[in-house]
């Protein structure tokens, strides 16, 4: 029993050290703690609770702030009260302004990473933002089996799972340990409209195709394999100078090695001339500058050059690198300069490309034809394109049935720097679209779903965009009720064309005349003729139908249009379209009503009517006026002016010429009116006529081919 005794002298001693029992704190806390009960059968530790009372105050527990337990019990320090200074001026009610808000981050669909052949899940996973664990689950939803996340992915594989997190993806490509080969230049043409870049290849390969050209102008992007009289092969782009085909010039200078920029000798420098030189700047390309039209009086080659290096092109001439050859289409003066130029500027780059291994090319141009389905015209970049391969391109795919050259003969495979036109495809692809060769049908089709649920993606986020744009500016507009909105129709038209640039191009130019009376919505864009379905879809809609370098529609059709009161309009020049539907779109803009002066009189005398009966009315005052200019209405405004000042202005409630009551009078005669509720006339007096005029917006087409509506 020694250590139970000993234990009890612990506990009293400890107690004893913790609580400092005073009489004075006995009766202000015994009551506080009175319900407090040791729960022990030790008849020592219940002599305890007999004999002390637990004895503190909140002063004492607060000291002890390195005790956790006592925390609750700590008094809070009173803070010094500061007097308010007499001088202090009251608070003002500062208007609210609203925070100025944070750029929203960096969203995955506008994100774009690199993939490249044999790169892992966990690579992939840094890239994309995602966890390995969430790459792997997408990885089983794809077919594919699950490794460890240092498996090497394929290209293919990964792109799908980048698609699938909703990010934009860039295929790298590694030359390692494949068949490298000097390859043929790409040459893209480019220049204002009119300047002679079509004539001038024609006179390179000996053709005339710009004679074929509907209008004599380039409407369409063209690629030509020319061999050179030095044996040397170079392939051209041909690019469209019109002001509507830009997106075609910035694909040219895109996939191009050299840009040649041919400047008419006897019309300078033109818009479209310096937009070529940013696109080629832009993409890194090197120009060569072609001085066309060198035959005629009128040129002068030298002010050209001054005009290109105001511009910011460094000549060779002016210490600059760019070299000016001075040629001529007509007369096929030049060219044998142009060609060692184009040649000198390749060799300098050391043109390659691998031969061997899956094809890289870019779709220049794709059309549907009537016979053989979906037609693309594409420029092999790097590999070799074979018959009976399965290719996805853009949102669509297919298996090779046919690759044709340039002059339409058919071959089995297609190498670098070679554009061909290939049939197969299940649909039609957009322009500027890669073609990757895969190694399945089903890949290919993998692919292009989860490209089209991509692309629609894309397209939703954008017109929710928009919309909150919209919504932004509507509000706007509703805080600012004074201000007056003109009124805005919509009008929804369906694009259907030859090919799918021109189809691009016109929907963008026609996307350009929107104005603040009207909005050109394009509902619908297709490649073909014009057929029923279409005329269906603008009956829905109340859409115009714009075809551009299509056939005329069949009797059939265009009779159910006319019943239907359905506008087709087809046309083969791109200045005919604009100019037409620019005039169409006047006709249905609502316009804006201004007041305008249709008539100035002056007061000449006062004639005063008093003493009349009820029944004939008031007193009146008659105000006797020559019209100095215009005319003078009854049914208009009138505006009293005295000395420059608008005095009154109000309706007028009589017009009489001599003694007959009249609707107007011409400038040069007299007449006597009355304005309602006006006395206050004195000779000398302006009276203007004021009438609301509805104002159209104009269509404007400037020498360069760009248009817009101006209100």
């Amino acid at each position: 029993m020694a250590w139970r005794e000993l234990g009890k002298k612990s506990i009293r001693a400890s107690l004893s050290r913790l609580l400092t029992p005073t009489t004075s704190r006995h009766t202000a806390l015994s009551s506080s703690f009175s319900g407090l009960e040791l729960k022990s059968s030790s008849p020592s530790i219940q002599c305890i609770r007999e004999s002390h009372l637990f004895h503190t105050t909140p002063q004492l527990l607060g000291r002890r702030g390195d005790r956790d337990d006592t925390v609750g019990l700590q008094t809070h320090k009173k803070g010094k009260f500061k007097k308010r200074p007499e001088n202090a001026k009251p608070p003002v009610e500062a208007p609210y302004i609203p925070p100025k808000l944070k750029k929203p981050t960096k969203s995955s669909a506008d994100k774009t990473i690199e993939i490249f052949e044999g790169m892992t899940t966990l690579e992939l996973a840094q890239r994309c933002g995602q966890s390995v664990a969430m790459l792997q689950s997408i990885l089983v939803n794809v077919g594919e089996k699950i490794g460890s996340e240092f498996d090497p992915l394929g290209i293919d594989i990964a792109e799908l799972i980048a698609i699938e997190v909703g990010v934009n993806v860039k295929r790298l490509y590694s030359y390692e340990g494949s068949i490298v080969v000097p390859r043929a230049p790409v040459v893209t043409v480019m220049g204002h409209v009119d300047h002679g870049k079509t004539s001038l290849l024609d006179a390179l390969r000996q053709t005339s195709v710009a004679a074929k050209e509907a209008g004599g102008i380039t409407q369409h992007l063209g690629a030509f394999v020319v061999s050179m009289p030095s044996g040397a092969s170079i392939t051209f782009l041909d690019t469209p100078g019109h002001a509507a085909f830009s997106a075609m010039r910035a694909r040219g200078a895109a996939v191009t090695d050299i840009v040649v920029l041919v400047v008419a000798a006897d019309d300078g420098v033109m818009p479209q001339t310096i937009e070529a030189m940013s696109h080629a700047r832009s993409a890194d390309v090197p120009i060569v500058v072609a001085i066309n039209k060198c035959d005629k009086p009128a040129s002068d080659p030298e002010r050209v050059k001054v005009q290109l290096a105001s511009e910011g092109l460094p000549l060779e001439e002016m210490g600059g690198d760019v070299q000016v050859v001075e040629v001529s289409a007509v007369t096929k003066t030049g060219l044998d300069r142009l060609e060692e130029a184009l040649l000198l500027q390749a060799e300098l780059m050391d043109l390659k490309a691998r031969v061997d291994g899956a094809a890289q090319a870019y779709v220049v141009e794709a059309r549907l034809d009537r016979g053989r389905g979906p037609l693309v015209t594409a420029l092999v970049k790097a590999g070799t394109l074979v018959v009976g391969q399965h290719v996805a391109v853009g949102a669509e795919w297919g298996k090779i049935r046919a690759i044709r050259d340039t002059s339409g003969k058919p071959t089995n495979q297609a190498t670098p720097a070679m554009p061909v036109e290939i049939e197969g495809l299940k649909g039609l692809p957009m322009a500027g679209d890669d073609i990757t060769v895969v190694d399945s049908e089903e890949r290919a089709r993998m692919l292009s779903v989860g490209r089209k649920k991509k692309m629609e993606k894309d397209r939703l986020r954008k017109m929710n965009e928009e919309k909150l744009s919209l919504s932004g500016t509507e509000s706007f507009s509703e805080e600012n009720e004074n201000d007056s909105v003109p009124e805005r129709v919509e009008l929804p038209i369906i694009v259907k064309g030859d090919v799918q640039g021109t189809v691009q191009a016109v929907t963008d130019s026609l996307k350009s005349l929107n104005s603040p009376q009207v909005f050109v919505n394009v509902i619908h864009v297709g490649v073909g003729p014009i057929c029923q379905s279409d005329l269906d879809l603008a009956q829905a809609t109340g859409a115009c139908i714009v075809g551009f370098n299509v056939r005329t529609p069949p009797h059939s059709v265009t009779l159910a249009a006319a019943q239907a009161n359905i506008k087709i309009k087809v046309h083969r020049v791109i200045y005919h379209l604009l100019e037409d539907i620019g005039n169409f779109i006047v006709e249905k803009a609502p316009g804006t009503y201004e007041t305008e002066v249709a008539g100035e009189a002056q007061v000449l005398n006062i004639f005063e009517l008093k003493g009349r009966s009820k029944s004939k009315g008031d007193d009146v005052k008659i105000a006797g006026c020559r019209v100095m200019d215009g005319q003078v209405m009854r049914s208009s405004t009138m505006r009293l002016l005295r000395s420059g000042e608008v005095v009154f202005e109000g309706c007028c409630v009589s017009l009489k010429r001599e003694t007959q009551d009249v609707e107007t009078v011409q400038k040069g005669n007299e007449c006597g009116l009355v304005l309602r509720d006006c006395f206050d006339f004195q000779i000398g007096d302006v009276i203007q006529c004021l009438h609301q005029v509805n104002k159209k917006p104009k269509f404007i087409s400037s020498e360069s081919g760009a248009v817009r509506i101006e209100c």
